[in-house]
């Protein structure tokens, strides 16, 4: 191969990785789990005919991205309408199944998902219940995964079964991620730079000492240094 030919499958590469990865991020924020089975295919047709034009240079470039965006366009379409049909969404990705109910497991809805024993223990421990004497209810979802809602006599007690105060709800604030100082986020937590860096400086660090800064809602501020500094304490802030 030429040295001019070699630089063509190196741009036809480069074009079609970045245009299939931009077709990826229109197909939207799903799992490989949650993929409906259209989706699936989709995406291994993607795969195979992203492929024919870096490997054959005869092909002109655009008649081998024309069928990449017209299966693009099919998904997007085809998400859209099952969005919008709860039918066809029920008929394409099928239906959550109750495999326990009040403790009982219900042998004749695991042969109708094909789910057997094993696949059902070993999901229930990964949620960390090895003992089926403790659940209630399990019902496998149109995933593939296992919700799981257990006796109310071994359910965790909650602040409030406790009578103790809540604590402030919602997420944590990025203040420093890997030695960057998020001022935007900063400032929405309703601090100033100096406030950070006084509060670090307690520490012996500096901002670009830190790996990760994190500002909870209640005032607690978590600090994780880089590698070679020592790990402080987290506490409450002012």
């Amino acid at each position: 191969m030429s040295g001019l030919g070699l630089l063509e499958v190196v741009a036809r590469t480069v074009i079609i990785y970045f245009v299939v990865l931009l077709m990826v991020r229109l197909m939207g924020k799903r799992e490989i789990g949650q993929l409906s089975p259209f989706d699936f295919v989709v995406a291994i047709i993607i795969a195979e005919v992203a492929a024919l034009p870096m490997e054959q240079p005869e092909i002109p470039l655009l008649r081998g991205l024309v069928p990449l965006f017209v299966l693009v366009a099919l998904e997007i379409a085809f998400s859209y309408a099952i969005l919008h049909s709860r039918w066809l969404r029920q008929l394409m990705c099928g239906r959550p199944q109750v495999v326990i109910s009040n403790g009982r497991i219900l042998n004749r809805e695991m042969r109708r998902a094909r789910y057997n024993l094993d696949d059902l223990l070993s999901q229930l421990r990964e949620k960390g219940y090895p003992n089926p004497a403790e659940v209630a209810f399990a019902v496998l979802e149109t995933s593939g995964r296992l919700s799981v809602v257990p006796w109310a006599e071994v359910q965790p007690p909650t602040r409030q079964d406790l009578g103790l105060k809540a604590r402030p709800t919602g997420l944590p604030k990025v203040l420093v991620a890997d030695g960057e100082l998020l001022l935007p986020d900063l400032r929405a937590g309703g601090r100033e730079r100096d406030w950070l860096e006084a509060a670090l400086q307690a520490r012996g660090l500096r901002p670009k000492d830190a790996f990760l800064v994190t500002l909870s809602p209640d005032g607690e501020l978590f600090v994780s240094p880089r590698e070679g500094f020592p790990l402080p304490t987290a506490k409450k802030e002012d």
